[in-house]
């Protein structure tokens, strides 16, 4: 039986994010969030920390169903140039139950 798959990631947008338009940023944004619903995804939560890290300016939480769809989420953002605009570290895991 599959377990559904946690990433954390932690970010930066990089200069070429940038020297987006307004206009294009959110258009890229949309389309990273498309990505994450085309593959039965979920955002859990987004937090900026700029105000407590120089490293990363925002970090976030994503629920899959299974290993399969953390994977095509790769391949799609790889296929949106996503890691052009944002510089990030993810880690992958299933929950731990405490009882």
């Amino acid at each position: 039986m599959s377990k559904p798959i946690y990433k954390v990631w932690l970010g930066k947008w990089t200069e070429a994010w940038y020297d987006l338009s307004p206009e294009e940023q959110q258009e890229r944004s949309e389309k990273g969030q498309q990505a994450l619903a085309e593959v039965g995804g979920e955002t859990v939560i987004t937090c900026m920390s700029s105000w407590s890290s120089e490293n990363y300016l925002g970090w976030g939480v994503e629920k899959f169903p299974d290993i399969e769809a953390a994977q095509k989420h790769a391949e799609l953002l790889l296929q949106l140039n996503w890691f052009h605009y944002i510089e990030s570290t993810s880690y992958l895991g299933t929950e731990l139950p405490l009882d």
